[in-house]
């Protein structure tokens, strides 16, 4: 790609100066054995380069058959996006290249991703939680990495889920820097804009500030999209999304999960909510859970509103790799005129860890 670029007449307008292609060495770290599953997940639909700079990385993907967009806005770009423009002239690549500002209230072009990579972005962005949230509403997967600070001065920030917001001036004095993220502020972002963390390393230097000129900690995280319960397959018994990320059930429903660590035990987490109507048809509401027919757990809930509903599956259980959960209410709201479903609850999120 080097001797390509240099081959590339730019008068006028300089190369992006960073080695886009040297974050495969900390996604290869990232993953370990399991590099080439990454790949494989980007040959199954749409792949987003999000901020692709010269577009290397877009390039690179394209040569293992991946559908693959790149995207960058003209304006911050550090040739106008003139260097993605005549490396996919050269290539003769069939990338699709579009100009984009993510600091709007934005949609993306296609309605669906299967997987974004936003790489060296989120700290550019003005608003990255709402960046963050429609990405998880537009795709399944993202692998994105950032910078981060551990310290700022002699008081520990890994712990703090805190962001520093730098002037204009602070970083590499550059005005696009804006939010530099603590570990634990980054997870609670993520966790807030809909995201599971599948995978969480850092890189670098964990003595840093964050606008450090001579030290830099990185975060690479790959994450599963949990908008809508995405990260599920919806077996029955589910109502449409109500536009916020959360689903009303009927009386009884269940889902898939897909991937599972096999042979391993697994702890299975259902955020709910309760409605006032529920109770005040039925004094108290059971919640099971079943896999096989075989009941694995069950709760009483006697007040509305939010709940969390913990059980375990055991390793023979997630043997197979996979595994229908099917729940079970001891009552629903029934059909009436004003709404013609069946209403059990009003499900955020189911979420797994194995161990």
């Amino acid at each position: 790609m080097t001797a390509l670029k240099a081959a590339i007449p730019h008068p006028g307008w300089e190369w992006y100066p960073y080695d886009s292609l040297s974050t495969l060495l900390h996604l290869g770290n990232l993953f370990g054995e399991d590099f080439a599953t990454l790949f494989d997940l980007a040959r199954q639909g749409v792949t987003l380069d999000l901020g692709c700079g010269d577009g290397e990385f877009a390039f690179f993907l394209e040569s293992l058959g991946c559908e693959t967009q790149a995207l960058d806005f003209s304006t911050s770009n550090q040739n106008h996006m003139r260097g993605v423009r005549a490396l996919g002239a050269a290539l003769g690549s069939k990338i699709r290249i579009d100009d984009f500002d993510l600091d709007r209230q934005f949609v993306l072009p296609l309605d669906h991703y299967r997987l974004v990579f936003c790489l060296g972005v989120l700290y550019h962005l003005k608003n990255p939680l709402y960046a963050l949230e429609q990405l998880s509403k537009q795709s399944d997967y993202c692998v994105l990495s950032t910078r981060i600070a551990d310290r700022l001065g002699k008081l520990s920030l890994k712990d703090q889920p805190v962001a520093y917001l730098l002037d204009d001036d602070e970083l590499n004095n550059d005005d696009s820097n804006y939010w530099i993220f603590s570990e634990a502020g980054l997870r609670r972002l993520l966790k807030r804009c809909n995201w599971e963390v599948l995978r969480f390393a850092s890189v670098g230097d964990r003595n840093t500030g964050p606008a450090d000129p001579a030290r830099d900690l990185r975060a690479f995280c790959f994450l599963r999209s949990r908008y809508s319960l995405a990260n599920l397959e919806l077996v029955r018994g589910w109502h449409d999304d109500e536009g916020q990320g959360w689903r009303w059930t009927q009386r009884e429903f269940s889902v898939r999960i897909r991937e599972l660590a096999a042979g391993r035990t697994a702890r299975v987490t259902t955020r709910l909510f309760l409605p006032d109507a529920l109770l005040e048809r039925s004094s108290a509401i059971t919640m099971s859970v079943s896999v096989a027919g075989r009941e694995l757990s069950a709760c009483s809930y006697s007040e509305s509103g939010r709940h969390t509903h913990v059980f375990e599956l055991t390793p023979s259980e997630t043997a197979p790799g996979a595994v229908q959960l099917d729940y079970a209410l001891s009552y629903a709201l029934p059909p009436e005129p004003s709404d013609n479903r069946e209403r059990g609850i009003i499900v955020y999120a189911i979420s797994w860890e194995t161990s």
